[in-house]
């Protein structure tokens, strides 16, 4: 696998600028990358954890019309089914550019088929959306492209698939979710245990950064418990 640098930028809503903030506050816990030294100083960490049940995961912030998200996405589904780990994805909109192609459109669309139909529709046209980028230049070839979509797997398509706006606030507070962590680039892809995190820059470093922290957690479940029994008079 080569090594694939992970940089789509969020565009600042001033004339394009990436402003970098400086962190509200420190982690508990050191962070960590892989490769080590890159990535993002992070700012509210306290979100990165498994979900319930789980002793390891995979949380990932998205941008649909982001071309690095588009080459992580099978990638990481793989590593997701080869561990038999829960994948966490969230939609983080970068604006700019990737507005005018219909970045939060998508997500909403995703989000109607995850609430609506299926959460594994909604990977499948997360995946084919992925996919077509090549042809998308407008917010009009992103809604074609969704009309050909739900054609293609015979399901009707709502004139308005959000009448109440729930379904665009869902995307927003994952959006002031990765705002929060302070995400400036997609894809922004974490590997994380109830105890530990590691921000993967760098593709060829998720399955070794899976397979570590596995490790680790399972030493962690190994490790004997003694206990010193009183003497006795």
């Amino acid at each position: 696998m080569n090594p694939v640098r992970l940089n789509s930028m969020k565009i600042s809503p001033l004339l394009g600028t990436l402003v970098l903030l400086a962190p509200l506050s420190l982690p508990a816990v050191a962070q960590r990358s892989a490769p080590a030294g890159t990535g993002e100083q992070f700012k509210n960490t306290s979100m990165l954890k498994p979900p319930a049940g789980a002793k390891i995961a995979i949380i990932e912030w998205q941008d649909l019309t982001c071309p690095n998200c588009a080459h992580a996405f099978p990638i990481v589904h793989a590593a997701a089914a080869k561990y038999k780990i829960p994948l966490v994805q969230h939609d983080f909109l970068l604006g700019g550019e990737h507005a005018v192609l219909g970045d939060k459109e998508a997500a909403i669309w995703a989000r109607y088929l995850e609430d609506k139909v299926s959460p594994a529709i909604a990977d499948q046209y997360r995946g084919a959306v992925f996919a077509a980028q090549g042809g998308i230049s407008s917010k009009q070839d992103m809604a074609n492209f969704t009309r050909r979509f739900f054609q293609s797997h015979h399901m009707a398509m709502p004139f308005v698939p959000d009448p109440t706006g729930q379904l665009t606030k869902e995307v927003m507070a994952d959006n002031a979710l990765g705002e929060k962590l302070g995400v400036q680039q997609t894809a922004c892809i974490i590997v994380c245990t109830p105890t530990e995190w590691v921000h993967v820059t760098d593709l060829s470093q998720l399955y070794p950064t899976i397979e570590e922290l596995q490790a680790k957690a399972s030493a962690g479940e190994a490790k004997p418990i003694h206990v010193r029994k009183k003497a006795r008079s």
